[in-house]
């Protein structure tokens, strides 16, 4: 056994006594950089007192009309959806309500390509990737925002309020939603969120879903910071109460509502559907549509809800599941209208552009570990503690035609909107908190 020189003690004692104070002053510092850096962002991201703005119209669009008309096939659901046959101008004003865990980061990157291609102007937020979120969304959080200016499209997250987005953007705009399984979502919520839930911190065990779904109502507190990410999150991203009974009737009026004011409400488990129905309401073409899947978590972490939590998980998010299920009967009906063997084809034809797409610009042709993500640019937002997110390789001898589009469709959110010119200065301010949090 060998003995430090110092301390006469055995070199293990000194060695393990060393790494507990480590430990312990590296937590003492991160607890009060996080603590101070939390106040901090809570301050700036409060919203402020807001005067009521003058009202001013907002024209029918601002959007340079594409010179090139499409051609809408006469079937029943193109009349349906956007009440004409035959040629028509793709919608370019668009409300996408982007709601959390539900594959909306991968929307968003078909949104911000089609706004670029057609010189679109998006409603950004200002110094942050969301519009004060959970506070419900004002025009007054938009940047650069004057009464009466025109915008043809607004995307980030947002906690819904309709009247102030409507007094936004054109009184034409086309309202588009995504909803996702509320089991799935709030599997997805709870590892993503977990961290940034106290509420969580208490929990034991090392399976804390399966845990806090044994007795949710031990654990949960509505009144707790940040725990709307653990109940009816999508009710709740809609500006609508998460926390009511399901027989109260303000459950079924925020539905309707929700109904009455979406053309659109897509399926994450029907994503590539969705996109075809988008493409059949918005008079869009086949291109506008190329994506590949982003904010995705890596296959360890993906945990496999037993049928017992799923149950417990819809039970205890049963708001959402409610009104999952009524636009899940809704999709459908689209889908019937559009005709499954016309869908089954273009579904099989975005499929292959696609798969053309990842073997042009995909290095490997498939999504990669953080660890293993080459260029800093394309490395996406961690949740803290971990690093799940998974990314791409640009493939380095991608040809000129195809470059510039390549690294679009692989561009992480952030840096996106990085590139469109949103300054995003506290969103990367929590970023290096984030980064020493996972140190």
């Amino acid at each position: 056994m060998h003995y430090s020189s110092v301390t006469g003690k055995p070199r293990t004692m000194v060695g393990k006594k060393g790494r507990q104070w480590r430990s312990m002053c590296k937590g003492l510092v991160l607890g009060t950089l996080l603590t101070s850096c939390m106040i901090l962002l809570y301050c700036l991201s409060t919203p402020q007192v807001h005067f009521s703005l003058p009202e001013v119209p907002v024209p029918y669009s601002c959007a340079h009309r594409p010179a090139q008309l499409h051609t809408l096939p006469t079937t029943n659901s193109s009349q349906q959806t956007t009440g004409q046959i035959g040629p028509c101008f793709p919608q370019v004003d668009v409300m996408f309500m982007k709601t959390h865990k539900t594959a909306s980061s991968t929307f968003i990157n078909i949104l911000f390509r089609f706004g670029e291609k057609h010189q679109l102007k998006f409603a950004f937020p200002d110094s942050r990737n969301d519009f004060s979120y959970p506070a419900l969304f004002q025009r007054s959080q938009v940047k650069d925002y004057r009464p009466g200016m025109c915008f043809n499209i607004i995307c980030n997250h947002m906690r819904f309020s309709a009247p102030e987005v409507t007094k936004l953007l054109p009184m034409d705009s086309s309202y588009i939603t995504i909803l996702r399984d509320p089991a799935e979502l709030f599997e997805s919520s709870f590892h993503y969120f977990g961290r940034l839930v106290p509420l969580t911190w208490k929990i034991p065990g090392e399976d804390k879903l399966a845990e806090f779904l044994r007795d949710p109502n031990y654990y949960f507190d509505p009144e707790g910071f940040n725990s709307f990410y653990l109940k009816n999150l999508l009710f709740f991203d809609f500006g609508q109460e998460n926390t009511l009974e399901l027989d109260d009737p303000r459950v079924e009026e925020g539905i309707r509502f929700i109904s009455d004011r979406f053309q659109l409400v897509m399926l994450v488990e029907y994503f590539e559907e969705s996109l075809i129905l988008l493409k059949d309401t918005l008079c869009w073409e086949m291109d506008d549509l190329l994506f590949f899947k982003l904010n995705a978590r890596k296959g360890s972490t993906v945990s496999k809800l037993t049928p017992e939590l799923r149950a417990k998980a819809l039970e205890w998010n049963a708001i959402d599941w409610k009104m999952y299920q009524h636009f899940n009967n809704t999709f459908w009906k689209k889908v019937d209208a559009y005709g499954r063997k016309r869908m089954a084809e273009d579904v099989a034809e975005l499929r292959r552009r696609n798969a053309e797409m990842a073997a042009i610009c995909i290095e490997g042709g498939r999504a990669v570990e953080a660890g293993s993500i080459q260029e800093t640019a394309m490395q996406p937002w961690q949740p803290i503690g971990e690093k799940s997110i998974m990314g791409y390789n640009l493939k380095k001898n991608v040809d000129k035609a195809h470059r510039k589009l390549c690294r679009k469709m692989l561009m992480p959110e952030l840096q996106y909107l990085t590139e469109l010119g949103v300054n995003l200065w506290i969103t990367k301010l929590w970023g290096h908190v984030r980064d020493v949090i996972n140190w």
